[in-house]
């Protein structure tokens, strides 16, 4: 469904208004695990902040050229250090800094031309597109979108 450059930036422009209407949500709600021992609506929106930064700074410059790769955080120590920096931030920053870096990742999306959409790279031993590799990305703000709207009851 979302494979399409346009379509991923469609979904991104949106996850921003979805964030933007968790402005209105009580402090309380905003605290609260989305399921019990799991995490919090501010650590489940601020996660996604330092992924989508990564993405911007250490990845999409270096896809199409020779240089390789920067090696990438390792999955928990992002998550966990995300995690954290929300629970110490307001709604307000929380959400200002996802909406700051999110808009960023959507103007570098729209600087990549239409060929390298599905032109092919390499990270590790997985060949990829950009395609692929933005519909899992999509994928992933589906699922804890939908975590949040649920325990949210939206």
């Amino acid at each position: 469904m979302y494979h399409d450059k346009h379509q991923i930036i469609s979904h991104y422009e949106k996850a921003i208004v979805f964030v933007e209407s968790l402005a209105s949500i009580t402090e309380e709600q905003w605290r609260t695990s989305i399921v019990p021992g799991k995490w919090t609506v501010a650590e489940v929106i601020g996660h996604l902040t330092p992924w989508d930064e990564f993405v911007v700074k250490q990845r999409l410059p270096f896809l199409f050229t020779e240089e390789s790769l920067p090696k990438g955080p390792t999955v928990e120590e992002m998550n966990t250090s995300a995690a954290k920096d929300s629970r110490a931030q307001s709604k307000e920053e929380t959400i200002a800094n996802f909406i700051k870096q999110r808009q960023q990742l959507i103007d570098a999306l729209y600087q990549i031309v239409d060929e390298q959409w599905r032109q092919p790279f390499t990270i590790g031993d997985s060949e990829l597109t950009l395609s692929g590799y933005f519909a899992s990305l999509v994928d992933h703000d589906l699922h804890h979108f939908s975590q949040v709207r649920k325990s949210l009851r939206m």
